[in-house]
């Protein structure tokens, strides 16, 4: 295992409810293999292109003709380096100003300097160069695109953490009380057709349980929020990210239509404000704590409220825990739910929650290998706020300021210098090496880490984890098992 330099793990006092000793903040362990003792400093191979033309051929083997993946698996084969410059779209036509040149980085080593911020900087990068516009959230900057240098993230950044603080027991029985609903609606849907849709079920899921944990806000209470909220907020953030992420449907249509020019807010405009309605007369205890106590306005208490949920956990959580399904589902030829169903049931003790799930190991672990070989966000950036030296495994690259660093975490988190068998599903590989976790990036930073107002560690990382564990556990404590995919059900087994 080689040895990555973490920057922002400072100890502070977490907003997160503990998962474990390994939760705390950590140092890096020693380097089992340790590095040369003279690392060559080397210029960073590739190059941009040709103006126009460089972004453009990118671009269509980016998203057409090799798709992210093999897109930066190539080029590492190409410069035999971890580190090069590329440009990652969006670009040219139609993106007259977004820059799409980044420095790549695709080793834990590497990887680890885009949450130093001391040497970077995330004003405005949440997506790369290319920024939604603020239409979509009230026209306010809202905390993910905020610098830790700007005196609002640290309002912002409090009040979420202390939202998330105050939640803690509302989420967890929320959590448990709308798997009820979520599980009783698969299997009526079972009975009737032999197959059961998950994404439905799954998304009233999110939507209803975060709506009242994170806002305080019940969807019963507004019957058309109720009935379609979750598919407004699908609505609302899919064509903010829609120029930047790779569909992979018939092609040429997705690059005419898809990644092209950036969507118009007026598309969602009648949604959101459904929405923001919603979180003001609902949410408004927490909105006002955020104005009191916290000393947001009105505004930016709401479309940061909206954000988080819909950007940060509702989107998060639908294309991690679909993920997390398959992964349980599909790797049941090494006996993985039955092992999983012994624990649950040995250390679930008489009341499911946060603090049964926290001694569950193997369910931990089989949530962090799904973190690790598909993590909810693709790609992480960061711009360099000074000139400073990058490391990877085995060179030194010169940075300069205002260059932007781009981070592919699908293939860092597959980082062979650092996990064994890379590639490969192993349900029980953190409960093995618990070290590991201070390379598992997923979050903005690593596991280990904690977020606090000087970082950009998302704040809810630990309840992600937390929820996940539930969602595995619940499941087999109502069922023996279970078979299916990460899109529909095909059979349960009651639990005896």
């Amino acid at each position: 295992m080689a040895r990555v330099v973490m920057t922002n793990m400072s100890p502070a006092m977490s907003s997160s409810p503990p998962l474990s000793p390994t939760s705390s903040s950590l140092s890096p362990q020693p380097s089992v293999v340790p590095l040369p003792t003279a690392i060559p400093v080397r210029t960073i191979p590739g190059s941009y292109g040709w103006p126009l033309l460089g972004p453009m051929s990118d671009r269509l083997d980016y998203f057409w003709f090799q798709g992210p993946e093999k897109f930066f698996k190539k080029r590492i084969e190409k410069y035999k380096s971890t580190v090069f410059r590329a440009n990652v779209p969006p670009s040219f036509p139609l993106f007259r100003n977004v820059n799409p040149n980044v420095v790549v980085v695709l080793d834990c080593e590497s990887f680890s300097h885009l949450f130093d911020m001391e040497i970077v900087e995330k004003r405005n990068v949440l997506v790369g160069d290319f920024m939604p516009s603020v239409k979509y959230t009230g026209n306010i900057r809202v905390c993910a695109y905020l610098d830790t240098s700007e005196p609002q993230h640290a309002q912002v950044k409090n009040f979420a953490m202390d939202t998330l603080k105050r939640s803690s027991k509302v989420w967890e029985n929320e959590v448990i009380s709308n798997l009820d609903t979520m599980w009783d609606t698969i299997e009526s849907n079972l009975a009737k057709d032999g197959k059961a849709s998950v994404f439905f079920p799954l998304q009233k899921f999110l939507f209803n349980f975060l709506s009242k944990s994170i806002i305080g806000a019940d969807p019963a209470a507004s019957p058309q929020v109720a009935e379609s909220g979750y598919a407004m907020l699908d609505r609302w953030l899919a064509l903010q990210i829609l120029p930047t992420f790779n569909i992979g449907i018939l092609q040429p249509l997705e690059e005419i239509f898809l990644h092209s020019w950036a969507y118009p807010f007026a598309l969602v405009s009648g949604d959101y404000k459904k929405l923001h309605q919603f979180v003001e007369k609902e949410g408004r205890e927490v909105v006002e704590r955020a104005k009191a106590e916290f000393g947001l306005t009105h505004e930016e208490a709401i479309h940061n409220l909206l954000f988080i949920l819909g950007f940060n956990a509702f989107g998060g959580f639908s294309v991690f825990l679909p993920t997390l399904l398959s992964n349980v589902l599909g790797n049941d030829a090494a006996g993985l739910q039955e092992r999983l169903r012994k624990e649950v049931r040995e250390k679930g003790g008489p009341r499911l929650g946060f603090e049964a799930v926290k001694e569950m190991e193997l369910v931990k672990s089989v949530v962090y290998e799904t973190l690790r070989l598909s993590p909810p966000v693709p790609l992480q950036y960061a711009r360099a706020r000074k000139d400073f030296q990058l490391k990877s495994h085995d060179s030194v690259f010169n940075v300069k300021k205002g260059e932007l660093l781009c981070g592919y975490q699908k293939l860092v988190m597959r980082d062979p210098k650092v996990f064994d068998e890379p590639e490969s599903f192993k349900s029980d590989r953190f409960v093995q090496n618990s070290e590991l976790l201070n390379y598992l990036f997923w979050s903005n930073g690593p596991q280990t880490g904690l977020p606090t107002e000087s970082n950009k560690q998302c704040a809810g990382k630990d309840y992600v984890i937390l929820t996940a564990c539930l969602f595995v556990a619940y499941m087999f404590r109502r069922y023996d098992s279970v078979s299916g995919s990460s899109s529909s059900i095909t059979a349960v087994e009651k639990a005896k």
